[in-house]
C-alpha cells in the first residue's frame, strides 16, 4: 500500500462466521454498504472468490446521485483474509481477527485521489459502523 493508504477497525460482537457472512452476503451487503441514512445499497454482487468480481451501489435515497465500487478478489482466506482491487487500482486488504465471540476487524485502502482523505475515512467509518450494528442487533 502507498502512503495514502486508510486503516479502519472495529470490534464486532459476534462470531467469526456471523461477521464473514455478513459482509459477504449480497442481500446483507446492501443492508450495511453506505455512510448516513439518506443513502441506500440498492444493489450488490459478490463472487467471494480468487478471480471473483464485486459490484455494490450506493445511492441517494431521493435518486440525485449513485455510484459503483466494482472490483475484483486477488486473495482470499475463508474467515481470514480478503484482498482485493478496485476497477480504478486502488487496492484493499481486509483482515478478521476471531476472538471467542468477538471479531476484530482491519481494513486498509488506498484512499481515492479525487476526495479528501479525512472526508473518505469518515465515510468508511460510517460504514463500518452501519456493518457492526446490523450483525449485532440480528
Amino acid at each position: 500500500m502507498e502512503n495514502n493508504a486508510i486503516t479502519i477497525e472495529t470490534t464486532v460482537n459476534a462470531p467469526i462466521g456471523k461477521v464473514w457472512e455478513y459482509w459477504n452476503n449480497p442481500e446483507h451487503i446492501k443492508q450495511w454498504a453506505f455512510a448516513a441514512d439518506t443513502w441506500h445499497a440498492p444493489h450488490a454482487e459478490n463472487d467471494i472468490q480468487v478471480g471473483g468480481k464485486f459490484s455494490t451501489t450506493m445511492a441517494a435515497k431521493d435518486g440525485s446521485v449513485s455510484f459503483d465500487f466494482q472490483g475484483r478478489y486477488d486473495n482470499v482466506k475463508l474467515h481470514k483474509y480478503i484482498n482485493y482491487t478496485f476497477d480504478d487500482g486502488r487496492a484493499v486488504e481486509i483482515t478478521f481477527l476471531a476472538n471467542g465471540e468477538q471479531t476484530e476487524f482491519i481494513q486498509i485502502f488506498e484512499a481515492e485521489v479525487a476526495n479528501d482523505i479525512e472526508m473518505q475515512r469518515a465515510g468508511w467509518h460510517a460504514i463500518f459502523e452501519n456493518f457492526k450494528k446490523l450483525v449485532e442487533q440480528n
